[in-house]
């Protein structure tokens, strides 16, 4: 592909992934192949609203020489592996996509999927934990990559979807999470009572106090505040931004506020989530990360299967994204 209309078509995909809710801020990235050599591929840690055609970057996947303003993704690793791998990909995306990070936790074996939805992916398979941006992530993607499939389920990191073109890409990654939507072992119908004199006497508090404060009522928070269960990091965009744990605190007001002080996340009895921010943006993604870890903290219970972020990985991954992609998401 042209180099000017790679740049301008990645750009054009980042928005759109914002818009389908499969990526949130700056988490997942994007490339496409320019030739045998190159692929043009997204700046590390940048919002994809404020990326412009200046900032894709030129790799080359076999020097890992780059030329460019920015860095690459940090996951450029991924990516290199997936070129050189398929000789008809010409376009990859990761997300962060929900439903797809809560199956990639318990895995694809008893997978409800059709053989035409199987086709339809080229494949799919799931890569075993590994810090993100490490050797360790790379390596377990590409013996995903060696078995022919061009969907990768990353636990705890989310999806790679490989296509030929960037339409074929996306469609992929959306009917992914069709599918694995209707694989979650938890029943988004039933219906939680809600205290609404209180709740709104507590939203008024709490929006005089924060400027960027957001309740969350999706039906798997209500899940987890009602049953009092709080909420543990599994998925790394989750330990980066709020951290290894979503506390669930009585409704009361003091008692709320002195947690929103503290914590940029917090499960309240009978109400749902609250989410603090320092801008706006950051609410909107705090509110899809609440969301996904709930779902992702059903579906492992429900599946009898248990798996957190240490307290080690989380805590590193936190300090990294404070020190350094929180900052980077504006320049």
């Amino acid at each position: 592909m042209e180099e000017n209309r790679a740049r301008k078509l990645l750009v054009n995909t980042g928005k759109k992934l914002l818009e389908t809710g499969l990526v949130a801020r700056t988490w997942g990235n994007i490339s496409c192949r320019l030739d045998e050599e190159n692929i043009a591929i997204t700046p590390s840690g940048l919002d994809y609203k404020k990326t412009s055609e200046d900032d894709i970057v030129k790799l080359n996947i076999f020097t890992g020489d780059w030329q460019g303003r920015r860095k690459p993704s940090g996951e450029k690793k991924i990516h290199i592996a997936v070129y050189k791998a398929f000789p008809d990909v010409n376009f990859v995306i990761h997300t962060h996509q929900t439903y797809a990070s809560a199956i990639g936790l318990v895995g694809i074996e008893n997978l409800d999927i059709t053989e035409d939805e199987r086709e339809k992916l080229g494949g799919i398979t799931r890569a075993n934990y590994g810090l993100p941006g490490t050797k360790k992530l790379s390596n377990a993607v590409s013996e995903g990559l060696k078995m022919g499939a061009k969907v990768i389920l990353m636990e705890k990191h989310g999806a790679l979807v490989c296509g030929s073109s960037q339409e074929e890409t996306i469609e992929k990654a959306m009917l992914l999470e069709e599918i694995c939507k209707r694989n979650i072992k938890f029943s988004f119908e039933e219906k939680r009572e809600k205290d609404i004199t209180k709740t709104d006497e507590l939203l008024k508090t709490v929006r005089d106090k924060f400027k960027y404060i957001d309740l969350v009522q999706t039906a798997a928070v209500l899940e987890c505040a009602s049953k009092g269960l709080p909420i543990y990091a599994q998925l790394d965009d989750m330990a980066q931004m709020i951290g290894r744990k979503i506390p669930v605190i009585v409704n009361d007001i003091n008692h709320v506020v002195k947690a929103l002080e503290r914590k940029n996340a917090v499960l309240v009895s009978s109400v749902g989530a609250l989410v603090r921010a320092e801008t706006e943006d950051d609410m909107i993604a705090l509110r899809l990360l609440v969301d996904k870890a709930a779902v992702s903290n059903l579906h492992t219970a429900a599946s009898n299967v248990k798996t957190r972020i240490g307290i080690v990985d989380a805590s590193l991954m936190k300090l990294v994204y404070k020190m350094k992609y929180s900052k980077q998401k504006d320049r």
